[in-house]
């Protein structure tokens, strides 16, 4: 059996600390603790803003229909979901997928910040407002800085890449168009040519509007934009 990485040590102690959190609230009404996953060594590390239901659930982060588009939005750049890294800046579900709340980001953060550090990652897309928010340290919000890459606060050499979260563009076709063309920037970003990431434009209808729970949409955190 192969050993452990360092990057795997180091995440395996992080995450057993998360699941004994109760710093807040929300440690009291989480089903599971939402990690993260994925690789490891990945240079391209995703994180969104809190887990949702399904999310919650699973102890899985993005596995709802925002987990489906990331996953199409991955596609469409040759990657797949276990290639990256996903992560989300609040470990615990919010209840009824209400907005973090300030107090709850700070708590949480510092678990985030570990595993950046951890990772190393070459490329941190953050999606969504509070995740860029949180990272960029300023109050701009997405629609102002989607697509922009600056350099990560902090870490040297690193690259904050803020798009929109998926879930705001599952019902907003000019929020998808966005979201495609941003995620096509990403190749460069990761020093990948467009032959060997990008796969065929097309695999994510401009309508990737998809309904659930018998019709409904699944709510949504209101900060999303």
């Amino acid at each position: 059996m192969a050993s452990l990485s360092k990057r795997e040590k180091g995440l395996i102690e992080l995450r057993r600390r998360v699941k004994s959190c109760r710093q807040c609230q929300l440690g009291e009404t989480r089903t599971n603790v939402v990690f993260g996953s994925g690789s490891p060594e990945s240079r391209l590390m995703f994180v969104g803003e809190a887990p949702g239901y399904h999310e919650d659930q699973q102890g899985i982060p993005f596995v709802g229909q925002a987990g489906k588009l990331l996953e199409k939005m991955l596609a469409r750049i040759g990657l797949s979901r276990e290639e990256v890294y996903i992560a989300n800046v609040l470990k615990c579900r919010p209840p009824d997928n209400r907005d973090p709340q300030t107090a709850e980001i700070e708590l949480c953060r510092v678990f985030l910040e570990e595993q950046i550090s951890i990772i190393e990652p070459l490329v941190v897309c953050s999606l969504g407002n509070f995740a860029t928010k949180l990272l960029t340290g300023l109050p701009d919000g997405i629609s102002r800085v989607h697509g922009n890459p600056q350099e990560m606060p902090g870490h040297s050499g690193m690259k904050l890449f803020p798009v929109y979260h998926p879930a705001a563009a599952l019902y907003t076709p000019s929020n998808l168009r966005s979201l495609e063309a941003d995620f096509d920037k990403l190749p460069a970003l990761l020093g990948l040519s467009q032959t060997q990431a990008l796969v065929e434009t097309g695999n994510v209808k401009s309508d990737a509007s998809v309904e659930i729970n018998g019709g409904k949409p699944e709510p949504e955190q209101l900060g999303l934009f």
